[in-house]
């Protein structure tokens, strides 16, 4: 038998066998593509998600009454201790001086939803010079590696859909000028999308329609891509994850760093204070006293909704999907599906373009497809020692996910220049704002230059001849 029977055998052996239906319709090219899908399936993993399923999800069932809220350590304009956030902070700068902390950005994504036709990452985001979220980033790389006199290697995740044009875009900009040995691209991961029975579906004759397999198979992504591996080689012992369409995430928090060592943790998260129950972000929580993430959706009304005798939400602790995580866990949960520890997937029903039994285009008006994900916050269950560490939604989280509206660019273009008035603030430029204190003048304070507060504050009272703040200014 060859090895194209055998792969054929091994599909109809797990009732798969429709796969190959319009083989004999093929050209050469398109029975290439589609033996390589075939090839990257994990078969057995596939039967497992859907043997005797009426794909309904297996999730775990969570009372209500066993949801607690999570310890998490307060920043300090929140009551937190200032001197054990200054004494974390010395930690994590060691860690960074030392080289021991790579950045890993999440950014397979497309632009569509904010109606952008191109990856994600290389969309114009700043407010007055147009910098991509790859631009901004790379600038904060450039300015930590420059304080702490160190290297910080940068891993981008990417996906089939965008990895050329986002590799095309980042040579084009020579790499934002940070060394090229220093910066790793790699794919994420798929998965096949099955209709209700379980079957394998086709968006092609040749073609498998197949889906990214959710932020948490970056993990899987690493280890198999070689990205890990060359962690170690380059001495990373921590990992700085963070998702491409939040500008304001901090790349390389040395008070974070430093948490996340003194507490011996191999997975931690940084939070937000809800703004309402409805918010659509994960909450941190506890559950049989242990550490673990919500869905939004998946959050009874009842426990979203639960405040205290000073009308605080109870349940309050947003994620912001800012972690860190340990090389070595990575090492351990990244691995094959068949080691011990693996991300569960999970189920979503959506409406996949598909071709039909008869070889004809089938475009659904409801869902008729499964697809699996995993989600990187199911880490935690698997983590030594995980902690959460509260962060300030003004200065670290601000999601561009939507054309309008919240969660816009605007939106962000406004909380940005907010946040930049309040630094000016601090060293006696006052801006004329108005009374959400968004400034009525345009300027942008490049990353090269300070991308906290503290390192505004700082390199403001550093120079002599102090730059003229006014409309158009851009600070570098």
């Amino acid at each position: 038998m060859n090895d194209f029977a055998a792969l054929r055998a091994r599909f109809a052996r797990g009732g798969q066998s429709q796969v190959f239906r319009f083989w004999d319709r093929l050209d050469q090219r398109e029975k290439e593509l589609l033996i390589g899908q075939t090839k990257k399936i994990d078969l057995e993993k596939i039967v497992g998600l859907t043997s005797g399923l009426t794909l309904q999800e297996e999730e775990e069932k969570i009372e209500n009454a066993e949801i607690r809220p999570a310890p998490s350590i307060a920043h300090p304009k929140n009551g937190g201790n200032p001197r054990v956030w200054t004494r974390a902070r010395t930690v994590g700068e060691e860690a960074l001086s030392c080289s021991k902390v790579g950045v890993l950005t999440v950014a397979g994504g497309q632009g569509t939803r904010f109606g952008y036709d191109g990856p994600k990452g290389t969309y114009p985001i700043s407010p007055l010079t147009g910098k991509s979220f790859f631009e901004i980033f790379a600038e904060k790389i450039r300015y930590a590696q420059e304080a702490y006199q160190t290297k910080i290697p940068w891993f981008i995740m990417t996906s089939r859909e965008n990895h050329e044009e986002t590799a095309r875009f980042f040579h084009d900009n020579d790499n934002f000028q940070l060394f090229p040995e220093d910066v790793f691209l790699f794919e994420q991961g798929e998965m096949p999308s099955v209709d209700f029975e379980g079957k394998i579906l086709l968006e092609d004759a040749g073609c498998i329609a197949m889906n990214p397999d959710g932020h948490g198979g970056s993990l899987r992504a690493l280890v198999q891509s070689g990205a890990v591996e060359r962690m170690r080689q380059k001495g990373v012992e921590i990992i700085s994850y963070f998702q491409i369409d939040n500008p304001l995430a901090n790349v390389a928090d040395p008070a974070f760093v430093g948490f996340h060592i003194e507490h011996g943790s191999e997975f931690s998260s940084k939070m937000v204070t809800k703004t309402c129950p409805e918010e659509k972000v994960g909450l941190f929580c506890l559950v049989r006293d242990r550490l673990r993430v919500i869905e939004y959706s998946d959050l009874a009304e009842e426990v979203a909704v639960k405040r205290d005798i000073e009308g605080c939400l109870i349940n309050r602790a947003g994620s912001v999907a800012i972690h860190l995580l340990s090389r070595g866990f990575v090492e351990e949960i990244g691995g094959s599906f068949g080691s011990e520890v693996c991300l569960p997937f999970h189920q979503a029903r959506k409406k996949v373009a598909i071709i039909d039994e008869n070889g004809e285009k089938f475009e659904p008006e409801q869902p008729n497809a499964v697809k699996f994900e995993m989600f990187i916050f199911d880490a935690i269950l698997f983590a030594k020692n995980p902690i959460v560490v509260e962060t300030l939604r003004c200065e670290e989280f601000s999601p561009v996910k939507n054309l309008e509206g919240l969660d816009s660019a605007e939106f962000y273009r406004a909380q940005q220049l907010r946040l930049w008035a309040q630094w000016l603030k601090r060293v006696g430029v006052d801006l004329p704002c108005d009374s959400t204190g968004l400034p009525s003048i345009r300027i942008e304070i490049s990353p090269l230059f300070a991308s906290t507060e503290e390192q505004f504050v700082e390199k403001w009272r550093e120079i002599q001849t102090k730059p003229k703040v006014e409309d158009g200014a851009y600070i570098e």
